[in-house]
């Protein structure tokens, strides 16, 4: 046999070992995954609810106009910080001071009418008591005449003169009695024009006293839409000309923000919370959860749902309001933040990254092996699967690799963190579990022969 042949013989066997290895290599990786794995391990887990919304005093007060009127002076300014009882405007009062003028004036004279009729109740009562002396003498005089005209001692014109005497004093009496009355009405009549004016100028002060505008409390003047000569009227709050400036105490400052629906359970009193205020970058605030709202809020509209006839399907916040522990001094009204609530904390907790949670179907996990294994002991028997909804009921859990393949494994969840799920039950600590891809999560079937590469990096797949 020449060389040549040799040679083209030998390259014929290599070419063919080296075909069936291919083949052979290829049959093996037939059916491989390749996956990206991490561990489950235990640390510190933290449940955040973040929120967004705007910087607010915790009091405020929008100071309304209470009287129709011209501004004749502003004593402040908008940003100006003022004093409780301090003066911040004049309206013009040319009409209400005559109007307190007048009353007072008219006070004054009802006071007087009421001595003078005191006085004269005094000096009714005094002929009063005189015309009761006169009586009594006349009675005497008159009750003597009568046994001495009976026993004829004195003539008829005497006992006529003592009878008329009497009859004249009983009319006296009667008169300085009618007359004391008399009096006493007019004294109570000056007392109720007393009260009366009392009452009429109460109510100019009134008048009077609210074109005078003071601070109700120490604070920051934080809007101030009107001007010196403007004319303001009493209407409905907010609207133009009815509101003169808005008073905001800056000693509690808040922020309220709006949170999901679907994370309001979770918030509660008392929780601490971060806020991140948009004009001051790089900084973070502590923060508490002090008010909680009750009623949802269309997120559309702004507009809370006890106030819509109708009923929305429209997502839905609630408003959630945090104090800030030590604000600066710099802060205004309406500026946006960012609150991040701490809803619960859990030390040394076996966590795993959310990415690996997944679900599967009954109906799936049967159909993946037809034997009872080590998970299908951990999912319930058919018996309460029917009574749970059947094979179409989704069970929560990890891929966890045990002999090069992946095995589907239920857990129990607890705290959702940033980027990790607790594990209450299911998992132990070190347990190797399938991470990504994200993909490959969505289709991976348990007893699947992965292979594991965790150089790639760990970046989820868009469908």
């Amino acid at each position: 046999m020449s060389t040549f042949k040799k040679i083209l013989i030998g390259t014929g066997v290599v070419i063919a070992v080296l075909a069936v290895t291919g083949i052979a290599v290829h049959q093996s990786r037939k059916g491989i995954v390749t996956v990206q794995t991490g561990k489950a391990e235990r640390q510190d887990l933290a449940s955040i609810v973040s929120a967004s919304g705007e910087i607010r005093p915790k009091t405020y007060v929008n100071i309304g106009a209470n009287a129709f009127g011209k501004i004749v002076r502003l004593y402040v300014k908008e940003g100006d910080r003022v004093k409780k009882g301090q003066l911040l405007a004049q309206l013009e009062n040319v009409q209400s001071s005559a109007d307190v003028n007048a009353t007072q004036a008219g006070l004054e004279a009802a006071r007087t009418d009421a001595i003078a009729a005191d006085a004269a109740l005094n000096t009714s009562a005094a002929d009063l008591n005189r015309a009761q002396s006169d009586y009594e003498r006349a009675e005497l005089d008159w009750t003597r005449a009568q046994g001495l005209f009976k026993d004829a001692l004195i003539a008829k014109s005497e006992y006529d003169s003592q009878k008329a005497a009497f009859q004249t004093a009983k009319a006296g009496l009667a008169q300085a009695q009618a007359r004391v009355a008399q009096a006493k009405a007019q004294k109570d009549s000056s007392e109720r024009h007393i009260a009366q004016n009392q009452a009429n100028l109460t109510h100019a002060a009134d008048v009077l006293q609210k074109t005078t505008y003071a601070a109700p409390y120490d604070g920051m003047i934080t809007n101030l839409p009107v001007r010196e000569g403007e004319t303001v009227v009493i209407g409905i709050q907010n609207s133009p000309g009815s509101t003169l400036m808005t008073l905001a105490d800056m000693s509690v400052i808040t922020a309220e923000v709006k949170v999901d629906e679907t994370d309001i359970v979770n918030v509660r009193l008392g929780q601490p919370a971060e806020v991140t205020i948009d004009a001051i970058p790089k900084k973070t605030f502590k923060a508490v959860v002090t008010e909680i709202g009750n009623n949802a809020i269309v997120r559309s509209t702004g507009v809370s749902t006890s106030q819509q006839t109708s009923a929305s399907q429209e997502a839905k916040d609630f408003k959630v309001v945090v104090t800030l522990q030590d604000p600066p001094e710099n802060l205004r009204p309406g500026l946006s933040a960012t609150a991040k609530v701490t809803t619960a904390t859990r030390k040394a907790a076996l966590t795993i990254p959310i990415q690996a949670l997944t679900v599967r179907s009954r109906a799936d996990l049967k159909a993946a092996s037809g034997e009872k294994s080590e998970v299908q002991a951990a999912v319930p028997s058919a018996e309460a699967s029917n009574s749970n909804g059947g094979d179409k009921e989704e069970i929560q859990g990890v891929f966890i690799v045990r002999n090069g393949k992946a095995e589907f494994l239920p857990i129990q969840t607890g705290v959702t963190g940033t980027a990790d799920i607790e594990v209450l039950s299911g998992l132990k600590p070190d347990d190797e579990i399938v991470t990504g891809s994200y993909k490959v999560l969505r289709t991976l079937r348990p007893g699947t022969s992965i292979k594991i590469d965790n150089t790639a990096p760990k970046k989820e797949e868009s469908e």
